[in-house]
């Protein structure tokens, strides 16, 4: 593999105006990781507040801003006030994206509307990031973001030991993947705007993307619906229809979670191929001679004496052990991490090596995408509320230090200390 270098990054030169509150605000981060200019436009006397919310928190802020407004600069105009708006759409005269991550309608209650923004900007991308999206019963509903995954059937009731319904332990799909779709959109949206000077309004809804990550369960709930003599299960199972989701996984053997000497592996040999060749490899051909089951999509479902036996197998050998041999044998098996200790696992140091605490204010996660033969630079530290109030007005508008301490003296912007 040819070495890495640093890079221009994709979207450089691409200015990005991001008017977003808490984990919206991970649209923003996005476009910044791939090289846009994005500006965290923020309410005077104290931004967002995302700094204060949810844990842990590092250093006195969270980790979430930490994470959602990397690679951000910050610049705090009173948009409640008219000469914050006209600053604001003279920004935006020079913007390419625009980002609103609020509730519906937040930016056109300050005047900022969709038909004075494509006025000002006609080429301009506008994105809104909501929980409901900007249309339907439930639009001005307010939410958070474990609501999304609640509305969408992926973080169900469990009960607790007092016998209360409670909020499962779950990786939130809403928060996390929605500005992954809006970034997308963004893109798409670029490119056109690009090649026929139009822009475009994208509304994108955090339950929308929650539901549409869940498409197994509520496409099969639908497919369920029909007559069996139309839409079977699994005919490796003998097409009994299995609970749908990982559910369903429940009574597997040869698709199943395993003990090893030291911790857990996932075991997935639920091709022949690969059956046979995991049997070979622990030298017990007989396994595979009176289970050798269907070519392919065969878990041994409920063959409990099976089970017993390859967790008894399973014990002897360590993780990365039993993980070796997967790769060697040419049969899947991975190996099993909590997030406390996937930071030990050399596929994880291999490909995700940390954005240190000492230039961004707590150890992040870098960019899952790989570019051959150079990387991405990597994002600045999230910034504190109007650090860069002066210096964007001066580099975007041509403001004078003197034109900014004056506006900031009369409230309309606001300026770190040290900005």
């Amino acid at each position: 593999m040819p070495p890495t270098s640093a890079m221009i990054a994709p979207l450089h030169g691409v200015r990005v105006l991001d008017c977003s509150i808490l984990e919206p605000s991970s649209l923003g981060a996005l476009l910044g990781e791939l090289g846009a200019d994005v500006l965290k436009v923020e309410a005077p006397g104290g931004g967002d507040y995302v700094r204060r919310l949810a844990w842990p928190i590092v250093e006195g802020i969270s980790l979430l801003h930490w994470h959602a407004n990397r690679g951000k600069r910050s610049i705090a105009i009173d948009l409640r006030r008219e000469e914050g708006v006209e600053v604001f759409f003279e920004l935006l005269a020079q913007s390419d994206v625009l980002l609103e991550g609020m509730r519906p309608g937040a930016l056109a209650r300050r005047g900022i509307t969709l038909e004075r923004v494509q006025e000002v900007n006609p080429k301009l991308v506008y994105c809104t990031l909501s929980g409901f999206g900007g249309s339907g019963p439930y639009r001005d509903v307010p939410t958070h973001g474990i609501a999304f995954d609640a509305w969408a059937g992926v973080a169900n009731p469990e009960v607790d030991r007092d016998g209360f319904p409670a909020i499962p332990e779950h990786t939130s799909i809403g928060t996390k993947v929605a500005p992954v779709w809006a970034a997308m959109g963004v893109l798409a949206a670029l490119l056109s705007a690009e090649r026929t000077g139009v822009g475009a309004h994208i509304d994108v809804a955090q339950t929308d993307v929650a539901a549409c990550v869940n498409w197994l369960a509520v496409e099969g709930a639908r497919a369920y619906e029909r007559p069996e003599s139309e839409v079977t299960g699994n005919p490796a199972d003998g097409g009994v229809r299995r609970p749908l989701g990982p559910g369903g996984m429940r009574e597997s053997v040869r698709y199943q979670y395993y003990a090893s000497s030291d911790g857990h592996v996932l075991f997935m040999a639920s091709e022949r191929k690969f059956w046979e060749n995991f049997c070979a490899a622990i030298d017990r051909p007989d396994l595979f001679a009176s289970r050798p089951g269907a070519e392919v999509a065969d878990h041994g479902q409920g063959d409990v004496a099976l089970r017993r036996e390859l967790a008894a197998i399973f014990a002897t050998r360590t993780t990365d052990d039993w993980v070796r041999l997967g790769a060697e044998a040419d049969t899947p098996i991975c190996p099993v991490n909590r997030p406390e200790d996937i930071g030990s696992d050399p596929q994880f140091q291999a490909r995700l090596p940390w954005h240190p605490a000492a230039e961004h204010g707590t150890d992040l996660l870098p960019s899952p995408l790989h570019f051959t033969g150079a990387q991405l630079p990597p994002p600045r530290r999230a910034p504190r509320p109007g650090e860069h109030t002066a210096e964007i007005l001066a580099e975007v508008l041509g403001w004078s230090r003197a034109q900014v301490d004056e506006w900031a003296a009369d409230g309309v912007l606001d300026v770190a200390d040290d900005s």
